[in-house]
């Protein structure tokens, strides 16, 4: 089936799955929607990320999206199974990997940086108590992250400042793994890894979310049967998008405003 993968994000923090998937699935088209003016969703109350969620879901749908992946934690914990429940396309959802920091941990004690949105929801709550059992979580609320990044302000003092007061706490409960549960927050590792020890692991979801992406896609027989062809990627904005093109790279890929 040759229809496009649809992504959606709260932002420009999804192109880190988005770079993830299209590295691991090369021959497959994508649709990226960054909902760069409603970010972020983890400040916000439940139906309205819920009703953003509808919202992105359908511009992909009507863009003959085979299968959707919700590259945002937050619209994950708070929306997947509606939309799984009301559409008929697969959904690949985001959640925090609590389950691998849980198998590599040696101290019993790592870190989770996300979102309000992400650590309140039951979701978060369910995968900790499953995978997690007696190890002790370090939740750490990322706030102001989002905003600087979607900002252009990912090397700035204030984004220093902040990563430094957000892991004095996880440092002094001798974490060894941090979990990095928001799709924006990728993009903080070089800064990360200089406020780090060595000794900790900084654990996200990319690669496992583009796994889960192929593996959906063959059980489905979604996967693109043509070959030969140049896959066109596509990538739309509410918003300037100097920020979304600095973070994917290379300056080839076009990107449309989209009045959303």
């Amino acid at each position: 089936m040759n229809g496009p993968i649809g992504i959606f994000d709260s932002g420009v923090g999804g192109t880190s799955i988005w770079k993830e998937v299209h590295q691991m699935l090369p021959n497959e088209r994508t649709i990226y929607l960054a909902d760069s003016k409603n970010a972020p969703y983890g400040e916000k109350p439940k139906e309205a990320i819920l009703q953003l969620c509808i919202k992105n879901t359908e511009f992909l749908l009507g863009q003959g999206s085979k299968i959707i992946v919700v590259a945002c934690n937050t619209a994950t914990t708070n929306a997947i199974d509606y939309l799984r429940s009301t559409y008929k396309v697969p959904f690949i959802g985001i959640e925090p990997a609590i389950k691998p920091a849980a198998l590599h941990t040696k101290t019993k004690r790592i870190g989770v940086l996300a979102t309000k949105g992400t650590l309140s929801s039951q979701l978060f709550h369910n995968t900790s108590k499953l995978h997690a059992q007696g190890i002790q979580i370090v939740e750490q609320e990322g706030t102001g992250l989002v905003e600087l990044i979607e900002a252009g302000k990912l090397e700035s003092e204030e984004m220093g400042d902040l990563l430094y007061d957000y892991v004095k706490p996880m440092l002094k409960a001798d974490i060894d793994c941090l979990v990095l549960g928001c799709t924006h927050y990728p993009y903080l590792i070089p800064i990360l890894r200089g406020l780090l020890p060595e000794t900790v692991q900084i654990i996200d979801s990319g690669e496992a979310v583009a796994r889960r992406t192929k593996a959906i896609l063959l059980k489905n027989k979604l996967q693109n049967t043509e070959t030969g062809l140049k896959r066109k990627n596509q990538f739309y904005s509410n918003t300037d998008s100097t920020v979304l093109k600095s973070l994917l790279g290379d300056g080839r890929h076009e990107i449309a405003y989209l009045d959303f």
